[in-house]
């Protein structure tokens, strides 16, 4: 009796827990989105940045990377459905491919790019199945107060994708096909 009143707040802990988790109504997926950010794109003088990505074919297929990209503002400008092979090596020019069709009309120069991984198919952007897999590098052309530039490579940093970031993405990217008329797509750059 003594050792179950002693594990009465360790469980009442635990039901608080799985209730919140409830009541957020998401189970997030793991491993599904990957989040970088490009500076100085359209910038004279410097050179254009990339985004690389790769299906390592842990998911045993093809996978779509879904590409999201946001202005600082946080509205998307842009999105497109790309296919991953496995083992294939997708570069995306961040001039060319991200930026260069924005809904408004008004190409950022800094932004926010969100990739989501997705189960292989038609690679639109406005349906996600997320499937754990895509690595995702940037590069950032840095413009040091001594003049000149500089080019940095990080990896994007994973995240959980929560139902309603997924449902968000969806709906935005929906919204840019359907009132865009071709502005506000990006492309998928070079790969296989």
């Amino acid at each position: 009796m003594v050792l179950t009143k002693r594990y009465i707040p360790l469980f009442a802990g635990i039901v608080l827990l799985l209730s919140v988790g409830l009541a957020w109504g998401a189970t997030p997926s793991t491993d599904t989105l990957q989040v970088g950010y490009f500076v100085n794109a359209h910038t004279a003088g410097v050179p254009d940045g990339a985004v690389q990505m790769d299906n390592p074919g842990t998911s045993g297929g093809n996978v779509c990377a879904m590409v999201y990209v946001f202005y600082p503002d946080e509205e998307m400008t842009e999105c497109c459905g790309c296919t991953l092979t496995p083992d294939d090596l997708r570069t995306l020019s961040v001039n060319l491919d991200l930026t260069d069709n924005p809904l408004t009309g008004v190409v950022p120069t800094t932004g926010v790019v969100k990739i989501v991984s997705s189960a292989g198919g038609s690679c639109d952007p406005r349906s996600l199945t997320p499937t754990p897999s895509t690595r995702d590098w940037g590069t950032h052309i840095i413009l040091p107060t001594t003049g000149g530039f500089t080019v940095t490579e990080t990896v994007y940093q994973s995240g959980n994708l929560s139902s309603a970031e997924e449902s968000a993405l969806e709906l935005k990217c929906g919204d840019i096909v359907l009132e865009g008329s071709g502005h506000g797509i990006c492309s998928c750059g070079t790969g296989s």
